[in-house]
Parts: structure tokens; C-alpha cells; sequence
């Protein structure tokens, strides 16, 4: 009735290319690949291989689509999130990465856990932040105090 539903890699080669996310209208895939000797955010077409388009400039992984497809955000090598805005119509066109703010993720980590989500406006961003440990207070505790005390 669908045709072949038989389950087909994206994308197949012997480089790294995770962290996929289909564009809202079902054109594009966002995802990350080490292609380049780096980690950085690639947009290809659906089905793959049809058009490729470098997203980040100086490392990046994480890509999410705002919900109308009108933005593309990723965090940057130096974990800052980046906003990107993009035409992702019958044809793909992405603007200048714009620095919105130093994000408090970590990134690259195998298997790249997902470390942040966009609102659909994408204004507003749900970060798994990495929060500073509390420094350790020592407690003493003073056995036979009372022997001290008669010396």
C-alpha cells in the first residue's frame, strides 16, 4: 500500500554522521559529521545525497529546527549556541551563524546525548546544564576530647 516500508541507512559512509533532525516539512536533515576532520553541522537533502550545505564554520554538533523551519540553532565548538537562519523550501539557503549565548553544555561526548531543546518559536531553550559542585566542607571530629583536657 506504502510501497518498500524496509527500514534503509540515511546516510552510509565511513565517516561519523549523528545527531539527525528531519526539517519540519520533511525536506532536510540537519545532523553532524566529522567529514571534514571535525565535528560540524552539515543540512542534506531528503533522500540523501542530493545537495550538502556546511551549517557551522568553526565546529558545531546538535542541530535543532525551529518548528517553522526558519531557523536552525547548534552549539558551537566554544559551546556557544548558535542561531542560523535558513530558507528550507523546494530549494536550501542558510544565512551567517549569529552567537546568541555561551550555552553551559558540554559537548562532543560520545554518544552525543542531546544537551538542549528549542520552544517552537525558538525563543526560549531548555539546557542540560553542567552546574559547578558545591566545594566540600570538612566536618572534624575529636575522639577522647576529655584526655586532651587533663593533660
Amino acid at each position: 500500500m506504502f510501497g518498500d516500508r524496509t527500514p534503509q541507512p540515511y546516510l552510509h559512509t565511513e565517516f561519523d554522521e549523528v545527531q539527525g533532525r528531519l526539517s519540519p516539512n520533511g525536506r532536510w536533515m540537519a545532523y553532524t559529521s566529522n567529514v571534514s576532520g571535525t565535528l560540524e553541522v552539515y543540512v542534506e537533502t531528503v533522500p540523501a545525497q542530493q545537495g550538502r550545505w556546511q551549517i557551522s564554520t568553526a565546529g558545531g554538533s546538535e542541530p535543532h529546527w525551529r518548528r517553522d523551519g526558519k531557523e536552525l540553532f547548534y552549539i558551537a565548538a566554544d559551546r556557544t549556541l548558535m542561531a542560523v537562519p535558513v530558507k528550507a523550501e523546494s530549494t536550501f539557503e542558510a544565512g551567517i551563524p549569529v552567537p546568541l549565548f555561551r550555552a553551559p553544555v558540554s559537548v562532543g561526548i560520545v554518544p552525543y546525548p542531546a544537551t538542549y531543546d528549542v520552544s517552537a518559536d525558538g525563543q526560549r531553550f531548555l539546557m542540560n546544564a553542567i552546574v559547578e559542585e558545591a566545594p566540600v566542607s570538612r566536618v572534624a571530629v575529636v575522639v577522647n576530647w576529655e584526655a586532651e583536657l587533663k593533660k
